[in-house]
């Protein structure tokens, strides 16, 4: 393994590259920022704001919600605007007292919002199918996060879709400042984290067609021709998770008081039970955990030198979520021993060894680390 220079993360992390400094281009698309006339992109945003409002028959757009920082200040900013949004959450099956607290003080900021849920006994099938085919929980969860809102926004006639980071920008596709603005099929297909599998791909013999309804929605490229317009606001203005948070935070957002749930921030990841089960299989998959991701971003963001994130690091292990590994198993119906067992199909063997002692990474960041 191989690790940027500048930040911790590895070259086996999906879409990174480490350039011939050995920087990678995370880091690298951080660096535009500098570059980037955020005076013209915010203009730029007031232009489709008043397209939206100019075309609005209601709704003047439509907010993808959980309830954490991010969305709280994605609404934020539109209520500043003038919007008039519809906010619409899809509910996981293992919403967190502090996410429905959140969610409902989203809401108190002043939207119409639709909490959309799919069926517990149709997301226990298909997260344990995904989890045996494709080694992560997290499909459905995309599938639904994307396909619901473009489905509401169809129906209710909703000119402008306000999705928060371009995630494959901010954590390190080199080619992505080029593409945007604006989440299409071109990107729901590379990023999507779907394995590039739609609805389709899951109708057999456990799930059929009309159990699989929510997840199946309009062509985002379709969805454009007639004039409703997705795009990211973090194109528009620059996205840090401690602008956001101290933003939500100072209009009733709550961090958890317990502490970080997955990774190092007590203000993310907070909302559901089960995402940290999509974070933790990176150790498998990748080599890495959490709290690399989150330990990177506060480097770029010059709040941490590499030496301090590495110690970091070190404390915080390989973020094993126990809890909420065993409160998955209950839903789903299986020992946390079989999901143990499916899990281990998953590691990388091309990142881990297995010798006397156990499983080790080859060449890992961290050489004192505490190997379990």
């Amino acid at each position: 393994m191989r690790y940027c220079t500048r930040c911790i993360l590895p070259d086996t992390r999906p879409g990174l590259v480490l350039d011939a400094e050995g920087v990678c281009s995370a880091c690298r698309n951080f660096e535009l920022r500098k570059t980037i006339d955020w005076a013209s992109r915010a203009k730029a945003f007031d232009g489709v704001i008043a397209n939206a409002k100019a075309r609005s028959k209601g709704y003047d757009c439509l907010i993808p919600v959980s309830g954490g920082k991010d969305s709280t200040w994605q609404t934020i900013v539109c209520l500043e605007k003038g919007l008039n949004p519809l906010c619409v959450t899809w509910k996981t099956p293992a919403r967190t007292e502090i996410g429905r607290q959140n969610l409902e003080n989203l809401i108190s900021l002043g939207v119409d919002h639709v909490d959309y849920q799919v069926s517990p006994a149709v997301e226990k099938k298909f997260m344990l199918d995904a989890l045996k085919r494709f080694g992560s929980t997290a499909i459905p969860m995309h599938l639904a996060l994307f396909n619901i809102p473009l489905k509401i926004a169809a129906r209710f006639d909703i000119p402008l879709i306000i999705w928060g980071e371009n995630s494959a920008f901010e954590y390190g596709d080199p080619g992505e400042e080029r593409l945007g603005f604006k989440l299409d099929s071109n990107w729901l297909r590379k990023y999507g984290v779907t394995h590039g599998t739609t609805a389709e791909d899951w109708i057999g013999d456990r799930l059929t067609r009309k159990e699989l309804t929510p997840y199946f929605g309009p062509d985002p490229d379709e969805l454009d021709r007639q004039g409703v317009l997705a795009v990211f606001l973090g194109y528009y203005l620059p996205w840090d998770v401690r602008t956001s948070y101290d933003a939500a935070r100072a209009r009733g957002f709550r961090a958890d008081t317990s502490g970080a749930r997955t990774g190092i921030y007590d203000f993310a990841d907070i909302d559901d039970d089960f995402i940290s089960l999509h974070h933790y299989l990176k150790w498998y998959k990748f080599g890495f955990p959490r709290s690399f991701d989150n330990l990177s971003l506060e480097i770029r963001h010059g709040r941490l030198t590499r030496d301090e994130a590495i110690t970091i690091a070190r404390q915080h292990g390989d973020g094993l979520p126990q809890k909420d590994i065993e409160k998955f198993c209950a839903f789903a119906g299986i020992s946390t021993g079989e999901f143990f067992d499916i899990i281990e199909r998953y590691r990388n063997p091309d990142v881990w060894q297995r010798d006397s002692r156990g499983w080790r990474i080859r060449d890992f960041l961290i050489h004192d680390w505490n190997w379990r």
